[in-house]
């Protein structure tokens, strides 16, 4: 297992989600509501930001590996996914906002590691609309994390319309990557 930079960035955010979690079973006594909203957003932005970072240094300083490729997503699915439960836990978000992301991820995830065995796996490379899906979600969470009005926002409001987003990108997108697939799913069909 190689480990450098990029890769510590990511154990960093796989770190990060017991953390995010273990807040908000911390006794009342110990943060307010609002300290616990403040801390859990600052560690899921930081989290983001380790996302974009080790892909990026990765690149730059020449250190990608299988290992990070394939540690990188996971981690990212289960950041968002713990902060996902939390919100629905929280009543932030709709508990089939959090169906619709985390299972078009699990989908997705199979599909993109049955293409890669079959020898098809840019069939179903990262598309655009993925990442637009992405930053929407990225942007929601936190907002629903925070909870509180900002510098005169109404984040909550803000939040939900993009997590909505989010989650209708979602489906938009696992049908991109379905429509993508298909030609390789109906020929393995058809064959046996």
């Amino acid at each position: 297992m190689p480990f450098n930079l990029p890769i510590l960035l990511t154990w960093l955010r796989i770190v990060a989600i017991p953390l995010l979690i273990a807040l908000y079973y911390l006794p009342a006594n110990w943060a307010t509501q609002h300290e616990r909203d403040t801390l859990a957003t600052l560690i899921f932005c930081f989290a983001a930001l380790t996302d974009w970072a080790d892909g990026y240094l990765a690149r730059k300083l020449n250190q990608t590996s299988a290992f990070g490729a394939f540690l990188d997503p996971v981690a990212d699915k289960l950041m968002v996914a713990a902060a996902l439960i939390i919100l629905v836990q929280l009543g932030r978000a709709d508990a089939i906002v959090a169906m619709i992301i985390i299972g078009r991820e699990i989908t997705i995830s199979a599909l993109r590691e049955w293409m890669a065995k079959i020898g098809a796996a840019k069939s179903v490379a990262v598309s655009m609309l993925g990442k637009v899906k992405t930053a929407a979600q990225m942007l929601a969470i936190p907002l629903l994390l925070y909870h509180m009005p900002l510098l005169g926002i109404d984040v909550r409001l803000v939040g939900n319309w993009l997590i909505w987003v989010a989650a209708l990108l979602t489906l938009w997108s696992m049908g991109y990557y379905l429509r993508m697939a298909w030609p390789e799913i109906a020929k393995r069909s058809a064959e046996k």
